[in-house]
């Protein structure tokens, strides 16, 4: 979807034209002409969105050229941290918070859930008034339906629920049952297939600083009308050693991948009558040094390509380390990690490891041909070479995607995010 100028007041909350603002890409000016026509040229305008700190900005995307030109952009009442299209394809619902991430991160007071009409060129427009929220929210989405929008939060861990009006704009909250078990450190709420129950996957924490590690947990939920309902928790090893961060499903066939972000693995787990199996049918390593993990090396996000027959995930680090007077990068993997599935089993193969470009890419996006692959690193930072010190700007990096699934490194726009971070990116269909 595009991301263009608007402007008005919403609930004391200022929106801002932001042609032209802070993190606008090197390169985006010169192709911004011909990446709308040729996203038409395809059936059917795309648009990417992407943020830095409270601005949401959108890109006009060619697949076929492999090119994104940015529009505009829109600002949130504070750092943007997820966004999700409705089914109608009609109105995006994002989230935002002042609170730090991490589980030490500071606790802000401004937390809230928008509503935004998406114009047939994909400009957002403010769609009713943004919906205050208790606590930082760390990942929202929308039930099969389109009448409800569910909301992940981390510190403390829980999920709250919105209805969504007929016109699309945000309604009441729909209240939840004081025992409803969300485990420690949410990072992530979804309705399966069926939209009769929910996941919400906790991600626990590592032990540091004396404190013992937290156990991490799928947490499955009955979810009817609004409202959720404890229904079980998967958590092998009773969720130690087990910290997921993000799933997805696939498109045909009931199973469920699963990024293991504390232990960098990927596993599958097979859906059944009472939710999913207690433990996985397959584990894989992400890192292709698995046994040689750096400080601050993390799984990152995961989706399953569109046909069903790949997955995709990223290897995340951004430790740094002291050299001559500086912080440079003290070394991990940054790539994306491609896995063949096979169609009768559901069993992950390792195909590749590609460079992501970039420092910590904690977000990317698949167009919905399966064609094309975006990954937003969320910061710059200096990099040793040889004798000397380069920066290696933050960035959206352009794949093509492969009919094998691999990918192929088109191009990177160089994204200046100054003392923010770009924390969140997407692809989304425009409806015309």
């Amino acid at each position: 979807m595009d991301r263009r100028t608007f402007a008005g007041v919403l609930a004391g909350t200022t929106a801002m034209t932001m042609l032209g603002c802070a993190g606008r890409t090197k390169e985006s000016a010169a192709e911004s002409k011909g990446a709308g026509t040729a996203a038409a040229a395809q059936g059917g305008r795309l648009a990417l969105y992407r943020s830095v700190g409270e601005e949401l900005a959108q890109f006009d995307v060619d697949v076929a050229g492999a090119t994104l030109a940015q529009r505009g952009a829109v600002l949130l009442p504070a750092n943007v941290q997820y966004v999700w299209q409705h089914p109608s394809r009609q109105y995006l619902y994002v989230t935002s918070s002042d609170s730090g991430p991490g589980a030490s991160g500071v606790i802000g007071a401004n937390h809230h859930i928008s509503a935004f009409r998406i114009e047939a060129s994909g400009t957002l427009q403010p769609h009713g008034k943004p919906q205050p929220l208790s606590s930082r929210p760390i990942h929202n989405s929308v039930d099969a339906t389109g009448s409800y929008s569910l909301v992940a939060h981390n510190n403390p861990s829980g999920v709250t629920v919105h209805r969504i009006n007929r016109d699309g704009t945000l309604g009441e909250q729909v209240k939840q049952p004081a025992n409803l078990d969300a485990g420690i450190f949410g990072h992530q709420v979804l309705t399966t297939p069926s939209n009769r129950m929910a996941i919400f996957v906790a991600r626990g924490n590592d032990a540091a600083r004396g404190k013992p590690e937290d156990p991490g947990a799928l947490k499955l939920f009955n979810f009817k009308d609004g409202a959720l309902t404890n229904l079980a928790s998967v958590a092998p090893g009773k969720g130690y050693g087990f910290g997921p961060r993000h799933l997805d499903f696939h498109p045909t066939q009931p199973w469920v991948y699963v990024s293991v972000e504390r232990q960098n693995k990927l596993q599958m787990y097979r859906m059944q009558a009472d939710g999913l199996a207690r433990e996985p049918a397959f584990t894989r390593d992400l890192l292709v040094e698995p046994h040689n993990e750096r400080p601050r090396q993390l799984g990152g996000p995961i989706h399953v390509h569109p046909n069903g027959r790949f997955v995709y995930l990223t290897n995340r680090a951004d430790n740094a380390v002291p050299y001559e007077g500086q912080r440079v990068f003290g070394g991990g993997e940054n790539n994306i990690v491609v896995f063949s599935i096979n169609q009768a089993t559901g069993e992950p193969t390792l195909i590749q490891h590609i460079d992501t470009r970039g420092i910590h890419v904690r977000t990317f996006a698949l167009d919905p041909s399966g064609r094309m692959l975006v990954a937003a690193s969320i910061m710059a930072l200096p990099v040793r070479e040889g004798a000397g010190v380069r920066t290696v700007p933050a960035g959206l990096s352009v794949f093509r995607v492969g009919a094998d699934g691999r990918l192929d490194f088109a191009r990177k726009y160089d994204v200046d995010t100054g003392k923010k971070t770009q924390f969140w990116s997407g692809i989304f269909p425009v409806k015309g």
